[in-house]
């Protein structure tokens, strides 16, 4: 397993499946806080989100990943940054550390990062995007633990509790089923079943827990802003798992 760097190194964010750039502004400000070095979130559109259907969509924000850790970099202290790739950008940070090529381009992003943190991310799934699923079978668990650290961060939400939204105790259900099968349901979702595993309101804990990584399950934690009060980009939970990276 790589080590986590000094943590006194730049910080790029790849945030989620048509989540707003601007949504990552607490967390962004917060990191810079704590690791005292620029940090930058990609910028995507929801039109480059639907886009990444396609290998084009995917070579389109990795493109912008590449560009940016590049910038990082050249200025880091250390010559490295410290990657982190919310929901469904954490399966892409993924690919573009390996040297794996899609569409006849590879990255090989793990000369310019020595970290990834995923918070959220659903690394393995039952029913996933053809592009999701061919990263997990290509570059299963931590696939650059040589020259990388992984933290995958899950959160783990009660339904029931004044931290969940309305929209997570709709989607739970219906979501863990789809991503973990038929054995995260309790009952038929469509008549309100509830969701037997744990998990963020739409993505369940194993499924963000990455094999081969150092793994964090933090209580109390949604998905994003709309599944819950409290969640991975909010300041006291961005200093949780900042923390254990660097500890671990």
């Amino acid at each position: 397993m790589g080590e986590f760097g000094s943590g006194h190194q730049p910080v790029l964010i790849l945030g989620g499946f048509l989540i707003a750039p601007q949504a990552y502004g607490p967390m962004a400000e917060c990191l810079a806080e704590l690791s005292g070095q620029p940090v930058r979130v990609v910028s995507v559109s929801r039109f480059d989100w639907l886009a990444t259907l396609s290998a084009w969509g995917w070579l389109r924000l990795l493109d912008r990943v590449q560009l940016l850790a590049e910038q990082l970099a050249a200025n880091s202290p250390s010559g490295r940054i410290t990657l982190v790739g919310h929901s469904s950008g954490g399966v892409m940070l993924r690919l573009w550390l390996a040297e794996l090529p899609l569409a006849g381009r590879a990255y090989g992003g793990a000369r310019l990062a020595d970290a990834l943190i995923t918070l959220g991310s659903p690394h393995t799934a039952k029913r996933a995007t053809a592009l999701r699923q061919w990263v997990d079978q290509q570059l299963p668990g931590a696939f650059c633990g040589d020259r990388v650290h992984y933290l995958s961060v899950a959160g783990d939400l009660d339904l029931s509790s004044p931290i969940a939204s309305p929209l997570s105790r709709r989607m739970a259900a219906r979501s863990y089923g789809a991503i973990a099968g038929s054995e995260a349901l309790a009952g038929d979702p469509a008549k309100g079943g509830a969701a037997r595993l744990a998990g963020d309101g739409l993505v369940p804990v194993g499924s963000a827990l990455l094999a081969g990584s150092h793994q964090l399950v933090l209580p109390g934690v949604a998905h994003g802003g709309a599944f819950g009060s409290r969640w991975y980009g909010s300041p006291e939970v961005v200093a949780q798992w900042w923390q254990s990276a660097r500890s671990g």
